[in-house]
């Protein structure tokens, strides 16, 4: 009896902790924050898990090669005010990546450039093969899997004077409702309708970023 009751517990508790993970860590929807900017940059790097499907021999960057996702990306101030938005194409087995102070606070659609800030990424299907202006389209969008992010930041190390360190971090897989949904594509329509250019993040690069402090 006392053995069944073991199994019985074991199997329980294999229960709560399968329950308590995330269903995927490639999830569509992901979240960060940079903090420090002042000091030193942060980075973001990004990659597709290849999970959507469609994968063929064949390889490319466009959004147009099979597999590929839209990764949109989405820049608050820490006063929830959207900061900037702009969408890339993430390849399968693909690297991209973008920095925090040159590509989503160098161009703010506020005239203050935060200090720190949180940085969410949507992945999207791409329609016709294309990602253009998606940041803005994905409340009719369709998610797609295989999102996967890393990015690092800079904490202040216990010395005199003050230094910095640099943490790289996986962003967090998220829940998203579906009013933070048509917030994001809300405000970004907004940016890219007022015509300014302000708000728009420059788009990803190809390769791996890694983030140096001052």
């Amino acid at each position: 009896m006392s053995h069944l009751r073991r199994l019985t517990l074991a199997a329980m508790a294999t229960a709560v902790v399968a329950f308590s993970q995330p269903s995927t860590l490639d999830s569509p929807f992901q979240v960060k924050y940079a903090s420090n900017l002042g000091v030193g940059d942060s980075v973001v790097n990004i990659s597709n898990t290849g999970a959507r499907g469609g994968v063929g021999l064949a390889s490319g960057t466009s959004a147009s090669t099979g597999g590929a996702i839209c990764a949109n990306v989405y820049a608050f101030s820490p006063d929830e005010q959207m900061i900037a938005c702009c969408s890339c194409p993430v390849t399968p087995n693909g690297l991209v990546s973008l920095s925090a102070r040159q590509d989503l606070t160098s161009n703010t659609l506020t005239p203050a450039v935060p200090d720190s800030i949180v940085i969410k990424i949507l992945s999207t299907e791409p329609v016709g093969g294309s990602c253009t202006d998606s940041a803005a389209a994905v409340l009719t969008a369709t998610t797609a899997p295989g999102l996967v992010a890393w990015g690092t930041t800079l904490h202040a190390l216990p010395t005199s004077p003050t230094t910095y360190g640099v943490t790289e971090t996986a962003f967090t897989p998220s829940t998203l409702h579906l009013t933070e949904l048509s917030r994001l594509s809300t405000l970004c329509s907004l940016i890219l309708a007022n015509g300014s250019g302000f708000g728009v993040c420059r788009s990803c690069r190809l390769g791996g970023l890694g983030g140096v402090s001052h």
